[in-house]
């Protein structure tokens, strides 16, 4: 308790707002620096407005696939020089692909920042493939699908309810790709995703670290400024959702499968440009419902005073260019049917809905957000990684530094009006995850 006093003293006492400066490079590059001179360190990221909800229809896992070619060699570096060098200089990099944006980083001494800057820009503009690193790279990322997906039922579940909650927009596809797409991935298909969205128009540079905005911009204005801007930078665009006026329910049967449980999803708004109150709301819907056993409305109902379940959870997926989910999981005691669950978690949350919030939780739920809040300055890496996904993602500086309040000032009343919207079985995909028909009769 005396760290988390500590905590919200330095709270009080001063602005959890970091000093943060932006600059826009001639050819439409964007520039986020963000200081912090506690250590000589610097986290160098580049994210790039492109991810697998903008890959064309039918080249599914392409944005991903890229990611893994972006490690080969260029016209002047060899295949892994770019990861040697930073190992080298005792730093770390890697990457990272999701549905609304592709990231590549670097973690170093601050010194090396230009060094790093002179790798990222080159493998920007001038990535040279073969044949033989097309074959290789698609073995590579086929056999993670395998591992990550193939091999595990729960992802399997996972996939499938995504593809029935969202039938229209990419969300609905998955990052790493359907496997009998990926088979037919080829140079072309990673070259024109590369030639279009791999512009410096189309990225954005985050430097963190101990670091001035002045020196940082005279860097990227040497290394990224000389290259050209793609002129044909299409607008982004996804085919978005009809309006879901149905639920939809799916079982899913695996013998993979250890434990049935209930797993179910609501289309939910993301936060937005100016405009996140409904999405901080929802981030506190989602501890309320199913955050600790202990304190969570569906933690208390289902597993301490029923003992219907070993396990109940909620989910607030918002940090997405276009809507998002809600989710709910719930794991049945022995003995306990997945229907009778089910109806017990209906119940809870229709008891949540018609009792209100103890405003002891509310408030005890606000001081954990602020502690955390603060305690995740301490990682410069996360600091990074904030920006660029709200950037890529619709938001702007601004909203990253004001969502700190915005969820301070989230009330009981704000929480019950979103839950009211979101909570909508119309609007909702449940899913039934089994190891056998059996448990069902």
């Amino acid at each position: 308790m005396r760290f988390l006093a500590a905590a919200l003293a330095l709270w009080a006492g001063s602005s959890l707002a970091e000093e943060v400066t932006t600059f826009q490079l001639d050819n439409g590059m964007d520039v986020v620096v963000i200081e912090d001179h506690r250590a000589p360190v610097v986290v160098h990221m580049l994210w790039y407005r492109a991810g697998s909800a903008d890959e064309p229809v039918g080249s599914s896992g392409v944005a991903h696939y890229l990611e893994h070619l972006l490690f080969k060699a260029t016209e002047t570096v060899e295949s892994g020089e770019f990861q040697r060098v930073v190992a080298e200089n005792g730093g770390s990099d890697n990457a990272f692909t999701s549905y609304d944006y592709t990231g590549y980083f670097q973690r170093v001494a601050a010194d090396r920042l230009p060094l790093m800057m002179q790798y990222e820009a080159d493998r920007m503009n001038n990535l040279v493939l073969t044949e033989e690193d097309i074959r290789t790279e698609l073995g590579v990322i086929l056999e993670e699908r395998n591992q990550r997906t193939e091999n595990s039922p729960n992802a399997l579940a996972r996939e499938q309810m995504r593809a029935a909650q969202f039938l229209n927009h990419r969300y609905g596809v998955p990052i790493i790709g359907w496997k009998h797409e990926m088979e037919e991935l080829d140079m072309q298909d990673a070259l024109s995703f590369y030639d279009i969205y791999y512009s410096p128009n189309n990225a954005i540079l985050v430097v963190a670290g101990d670091v001035e905005p002045d020196e940082v911009l005279a860097l990227a204005e040497k290394y990224y400024g000389p290259l050209p801007a793609e002129p044909n930078l299409p607008e982004r665009f996804r085919t978005q959702e009809p309006p879901q006026i149905a639920e939809r329910r799916l079982i899913f049967e695996d013998p993979r499968v250890a434990q049935p449980y209930i797993s179910r999803s609501y289309i939910a708004p993301e936060r937005d440009e100016g405009a996140q109150e409904e999405a901080a709301a929802l981030t506190y819907l989602a501890d309320l419902l199913g955050g600790s056993p202990f304190t969570s409305a569906l933690g208390i109902a289902l597993q301490f005073e029923t003992n219907t379940a070993v396990y109940a959870g909620a989910y607030y997926d918002g940090l997405n260019l276009d809507d998002g989910t809600f989710g709910l999981t719930v794991v049945p005691a022995e003995g306990v049917s997945l229907q009778d669950a089910e109806d017990a978690m209906d119940a809870a949350i229709a008891a949540f809905l018609e009792e209100g919030i103890d405003p002891a939780r509310m408030e005890a739920l606000r001081t954990q957000l602020k502690a955390s809040e603060i305690y995740a300055r301490d990682n410069v890496g996360g600091i990074a990684r904030r920006y660029g996904a709200a950037l890529t993602s619709g938001l702007t500086v601004d909203d990253v530094q004001a969502w700190p309040e915005i969820l301070q000032a989230v009330t009981a009343e704000d929480v019950l009006a979103a839950a009211e919207r979101v909570l909508d079985r119309d609007q909702s995909v449940t899913g039934w995850v089994i190891p056998s028909r059996e448990v069902l009769q």
